[in-house]
This record gives C-alpha cells, structure tokens and sequence, in this order.
C-alpha cells in the first residue's frame, strides 16, 4: 500500500509499499500506519495486477472501489481512531483479505 499524508505538515517517513493484487491475495496483507499518517487524511493506492476485475472495500473505513484489470487507482481516508481496520476483495472475499492498523 502507498500511504500519503494530506497534513499540512508532512509526516518525516511515509510508507510506500503499494497494495497490489495478483490473482486474488493482497499484498501486502497487513499495512501499519505510523501516528502522524493517521491522524489526518491519506490516501491508499491500489493497483489491480490480476486478469481479472477486483473491488478493493472495507465497511470499517466505508471505502470501496472498483478495477479492472491492470488498472491502478486510490482511495482517501478521513483520520482515523487508533484500531484495526480490514478490508477485502468484494469479488473474492474468501481469498483476498488485509487490514490496516492504525497505532
């Protein structure tokens, strides 16, 4: 997952370890965000490396978006309370599955 900060002072080391898909898992399955990310907004890149559709969704961040095949797009995440937020595969929610935690 590629982590950016929308703060209007940037975090000293962002995250950038982008969530790609690739068949069905997500990669990386578990992405930690450090406290300055997470207390204000930031978005998460995904990039579909599968040949077929994927729909990135989460219910704890109420996120969700669509891509086909090789496409790549991003989600923005409002600040978020320290926890565990999962997310999943919507097409393949048996197989594709990751969280975030926010600490």
């Amino acid at each position: 997952m590629v982590f950016s900060s929308c703060c209007r002072r940037p975090p000293r080391a962002s995250p950038r370890r982008p969530s790609n898909c690739r068949s069905t898992p997500w990669s990386p399955a578990t992405g930690a965000l450090p406290r300055p990310i997470w207390r204000c907004r930031f978005k998460i890149v995904i990039k579909n490396e599968s040949s077929g559709a994927i729909e990135f969704e989460s219910l704890s961040l109420r996120k969700e978006k669509v891509l086909g095949p090789g496409a790549q797009s991003f989600v923005v995440i409002a600040p978020l309370k320290p926890g565990e937020f999962d997310f999943f595969d919507e097409f393949h929610p048996d197989t594709s599955r990751g969280r975030i935690r926010a600490k």
